[in-house]
């Protein structure tokens, strides 16, 4: 059996340990060893799961800004709580890849959360979703404003 195929089945075998011989191998510049084809999609897989992270946080976020905008009668500490948090979290993904900056640039990318989180809100709320504007109702800095809407 070649190498390469022990990389590989080790690598379906066990990730933990397929991972701790890459990393072996780059420390010591073992370039042949590596296991060029797993290494690149798990770093591509990486970067998407940052960008996910990202969303998952801002679509939250805008989820309790629309409600407390939409529905300020119901506000609560634990939608404060929340929009905080995931200001925070945000703010954690930033400073971590600074590159995610990036999507938050992006009108479709916001977007694409945004109407997430407009079918969320009008779900928590009971409201119907023509209750809750099209497009984003909000400016990035806004939205990462520690003093708005809370």
């Amino acid at each position: 059996m070649s190498f390469s195929k022990d990389v590989i089945s080790l690598y379906d075998r066990d990730f933990l340990l397929w991972t701790e011989q890459q990393s072996e191998f780059l420390k010591k510049g073992y370039w042949e060893k590596l296991d060029i084809e797993n290494l690149v999609e798990e770093l591509e897989t990486l970067g998407r799961s940052e960008q996910k992270e990202l969303g998952s946080y801002l679509q939250v976020l805008l989820m309790h800004l629309l409600k407390c905008q939409y529905q300020p009668e119901k506000r609560t500490k634990s939608w404060g709580n929340t929009i905080a948090n995931c200001r925070d979290k945000i703010q954690d993904c930033l400073e971590d890849t600074p590159s995610l900056k990036r999507f938050l640039e992006d009108s479709e990318w916001v977007q694409k959360y945004y109407r997430r989180a407009r079918r969320d809100a009008a779900k928590e709320t009971e409201k119907p979703m023509e209750n809750f504007p099209l497009e984003m109702p909000f400016a990035i800095a806004q939205i990462l404003d520690s003093s708005f809407l809370i």
